[in-house]
């Protein structure tokens, strides 16, 4: 990569996207002309060289708060379609019973099972004795949810073996279950296997549902507009933490929860989660911010490398920000039902690769999300893992030059029922469009 000489512009990345149509008639008196020059002069003198005082007078995050303002979390039916599914992947596996700690797997299945037909699935709340009355009080959806409570002098691991029925199968733990809880329920029951859950049951909540894919999609969405509204607000000389406080004040009028927001400056941002060092903006640095929180249980993760009007960002910096452009371009397009992961996470890297930026793309491609920020499965090199409808994914390629520069982009997407890849952030226009427009 050459060392460019010229900076490029904020002006001049605008006029690459807007082309201008100007309507001459030689009617037009000197004086109407002038007036309008007169006009558009003052505009761009209030926009460019005063972004503070513009937004002085109007809110800067009108909105925010309506985007997701009609957002629903999950049905209880919902929850009991999902304690289904299980209940038939157990019957089916002649598992006895399956096993979660609090976390994303006992939210996603509600700590309860009901089933139909003749399959049935009971959930039971393990509980110490003293906390029995406060977990009753949690809003469980399901039908006779039992609980089981242990006093301090007896062994939690016998009350949850006692608790089953039968312990005819192996009983199922969550793949996120700590190795001193399989031991425990190992020792309280002598002869019965205690086995990670099989895929069958993990891909359950891989495959986001509906309902699951509305709450992603009004999460990104509204955190792409946040960032927006944030960029608006910036101005050159701003420093890291007062971008990082208005990232925050935006995502909470948004209504996110659980909010998180990563601001680098500039070389700052070669160090893909670096935490930056309070500097200030300059004229030729790139603004990398990377955020997200929570909607009804739900992640957004989102990232924006971007310019400001007033920025004079290195045409070589410009130039890096178009290849990590088309490199997410090419793995959007690539995943789709029936593709490998490893293979989407290739066609992104195989591309920068090319481009004279071996060794700098540092990191995977992308996670899953959905309850968690990051989930299974992964676009990354070295798995087997293939894409199904309905899995959400985050697609972020970056290039990181240590000193230098570090951009990143970053949009969730999902396989639609077509098998097609689709921007969880679609709604409002999907990825960024130029390093002004992001």
């Amino acid at each position: 990569m050459g060392k460019a000489d010229t900076p490029v512009s904020g002006k001049e990345i605008a006029d690459t996207f807007v082309t201008h149509k100007v309507a001459r008639s030689l009617e037009w008196r000197l004086f109407f002309s002038l007036a309008i020059c007169a006009t558009i002069f003052y505009m761009q003198f209030l926009t460019y060289i005063s972004p503070k005082s513009q937004s002085a007078d109007n809110d800067p995050w009108a909105g925010l708060a309506s985007h997701c303002a009609d957002a629903q979390p999950i049905s209880g039916s919902e929850f009991l379609q999902r304690q289904e599914n299980l209940a038939k992947i157990l019957y089916d596996h002649g598992a006895s019973a399956y096993v979660a700690e609090p976390g994303a797997n006992a939210q996603y299945f509600g700590n309860i099972s009901e089933a139909k037909a003749s399959v049935v699935a009971k959930i039971t709340v393990i509980t110490p004795a003293f906390e029995e009355t406060r977990a009753r009080l949690l809003s469980v959806p399901g039908i006779d949810v039992a609980y089981a409570s242990w006093a301090e002098d007896e062994d939690p691991y016998a009350v949850a073996v006692h608790a089953l029925s039968t312990v005819e199968g192996p009983i199922y733990v969550d793949g996120m279950t700590r190795n001193f809880i399989v031991d425990g329920l190992q020792k309280a029951g002598p002869g019965v296997r205690v086995m990670t859950a099989p895929t069958d049951v993990t891909q359950l909540r891989e495959r986001k549902s509906p309902a699951e894919l509305d709450l992603l999609r009004c999460a990104n969405e509204v955190t792409v507009l946040c960032i927006r509204a944030v960029q608006a607000q910036m101005y050159i000389g701003i420093r890291e933490s007062e971008v990082q406080a208005m990232i925050d004040e935006a995502l909470a009028v948004a209504g996110i929860r659980e909010r998180w927001a990563l601001v680098l400056f500039g070389e700052n941002a070669a160090l893909p989660h670096g935490s930056g060092t309070d500097r200030v903006l300059g004229k030729t640095d790139f603004i990398l911010i990377d955020t997200g929180g929570v909607l009804f249980e739900y992640h957004s993760d989102v990232t924006r490398t971007f310019m400001l009007h007033d920025s004079s960002i290195p045409a070589e910096h410009t130039m890096i920000w178009y290849d990590v452009h088309t490199a997410q371009t090419l793995a959007h397009v690539t995943a789709r039902d029936g593709v490998n992961t490893s293979a989407v996470d290739k066609v992104a890297r195989d591309w920068l690769d090319g481009r004279g930026y071996k060794g700098y793309f540092t990191h995977r491609l992308g996670h899953g999300i959905g309850l968690e920020d990051h989930e299974a499965p992964y676009l990354r090199g070295g798995t087997d893992d293939t894409i199904r409808t309905g899995n959400a994914f985050s697609n972020e390629p970056g290039i990181y030059i240590e000193g230098k520069v570090g951009i990143r982009l970053e949009d969730c997407f999902y396989i639609d029922e077509g098998g097609n890849s689709v921007f969880l952030t679609q709604g409002v226009g999907g990825q960024a469009h130029s390093p002004l427009y992001p």
